[in-house]
């Protein structure tokens, strides 16, 4: 049951991801459009700028929980890239628990009154032509949410892993290509 969840928030996580990268596109036309009006018309908006700003956030913090799902995050394996396998899953599994965890519910819980209050209030940008706060606000939150959820996955998947219940969670595919390439070469046979 706790590998069917775990399929169910990767599901979640990789299409959002896969959604949200979309924005990566929109920002880069949005601020050409910007950057071309403010040269050539001589006129430029603060609403564009801050939506390039909550464009950037979403980015960042919707796809937090996609970058975890496909272990893109910044790691620093100096150490552990030396231990065993199994020694590897047992510090992620540490520091799921111990650190990402209590770290992902802190920020979603304390975000959570600052989204609520900037949609109560009706919050505006201090900004001449700006834009509403609140759904730059909703984005901490989320995001947290996200990856809190995908925290959540991999602490079920490492663990499984560790009972002997799948393979290692981790571990990427070859690429079929990549090998072909190498039974082709006579040098590596």
């Amino acid at each position: 049951m706790l590998l069917a969840i775990s399929r169910g928030i990767d599901a979640l996580n990789e299409r959002v991801g896969r959604v949200v990268m979309w924005l990566i596109l929109a920002m880069a036309l949005l601020s050409s459009i910007n950057a071309a009006a403010r040269y050539v018309f001589n006129r430029s908006s603060n609403a564009w700028l801050e939506m390039q700003w909550y464009m950037f956030a979403a980015v960042f913090l919707l796809c937090a929980g996609y970058t975890l799902l496909h272990n893109e995050h910044i790691r620093i394996d100096v150490v552990s890239s030396r231990l065993s396998r199994r020694t590897q899953i047992w510090i992620d599994v540490f520091g799921t628990l111990f650190f990402l965890l209590p770290m992902t519910l802190v920020i979603l819980v304390l975000s959570w009154p600052i989204f609520m209050n900037a949609w109560s209030s009706g919050e505006m940008s201090s900004n001449a032509g700006g834009l509403i706060r609140w759904p730059a606000r909703i984005l901490v939150p989320a995001g947290f949410l996200l990856l809190t959820l995908q925290g959540i996955s991999e602490l079920i998947k490492r663990i499984a892993f560790l009972m002997g219940l799948i393979p290692d969670p981790v571990e990427k595919p070859k690429i079929a290509a990549i090998e072909v390439l190498k039974a082709d070469d006579p040098g590596t046979k």
